[in-house]
């Protein structure tokens, strides 16, 4: 009696379906890519070649017209120069030490307006980071 093995097993792969599946996997991160920062703010930041290592809670900018701008929860908003103070003691508290802000400002903005911002943050007892570009 002679038995026959009739499921053949075929050896081949087609690679059409995983071109595919790249080929959509690459135009979902194009698309997702452009969404990341669809607020930022073009600032010309000071040059400097000292970094540092602490992490920022927030992000208060100054644009050169003296706007002020305020990262809240990665939503920009603009605020007045009056609302800053109320808005970060709503949203961190009185007296805490641990708490970084870092302040972006243009370097055309009059120094004074930075020293605005930063005695703020010394009233408060919150530490401040003047960002930079890399020189």
């Amino acid at each position: 009696m002679a038995l026959k093995k009739r499921n053949k097993v075929n050896a081949s792969f087609s690679m059409s379906s995983m071109t595919d599946i790249v080929f959509l996997l690459l135009i979902f991160f194009m698309v997702t890519s452009t969404l990341v920062a669809p607020n930022a703010l073009k600032l010309l930041l000071p040059e400097s070649n000292n970094q540092t290592a602490a992490k920022p809670i927030t992000t208060i900018s100054i644009t050169k017209d003296l706007k002020y701008y305020i990262n809240d929860d990665n939503n920009v908003k603009r605020v007045s120069f009056q609302e800053i103070e109320p808005f970060l003691r709503n949203k961190f508290g009185n007296n805490n030490s641990e708490i970084y802000i870092s302040l972006h400002a243009d370097q055309t903005v009059p120094i004074n307006e930075v020293v605005k911002l930063m005695n703020i943050a010394r009233r408060n007892k919150y530490k401040m980071i003047l960002a930079t570009a890399p020189e």
